[in-house]
């Protein structure tokens, strides 16, 4: 069976060194969306706007095989108020680079 690799880039990268033996795409794909939405829950509240979050799928060879991406941001002035200034506060963007 063929070995994936689910990479997280959020503050820091989070490279997978182990992978996961999955029978074929369709595996590697689901289990890339249940990884997701349990680290993006696990996360409990500090995913904050202004900060990307990033899971790559890979395989054996390093090719990139499937990308979730999740961005937040606050788009509108006028929802600021009353929002605390470290909800809002701009950090470094950790995908760029």
């Amino acid at each position: 069976m063929p070995r994936y690799f689910f990479n997280v880039y959020h503050e820091n990268a989070e490279p997978d060194e182990t992978g996961e033996q999955l029978t074929d795409l369709d595996a590697a794909w689901n289990e890339a969306t249940v990884t997701a939405g349990q680290i993006l829950k696990d996360l409990n509240g500090k995913f904050r706007p202004g900060v990307d979050w990033r899971l790559e799928v890979t395989d054996e060879c390093a090719n990139l095989l499937f990308v979730i991406n999740v961005n937040a941001k606050l788009s509108n002035p006028e929802a600021r108020r009353g929002v605390s200034e470290d909800l809002i506060e701009s950090r470094p963007d950790p995908l760029q680079g």
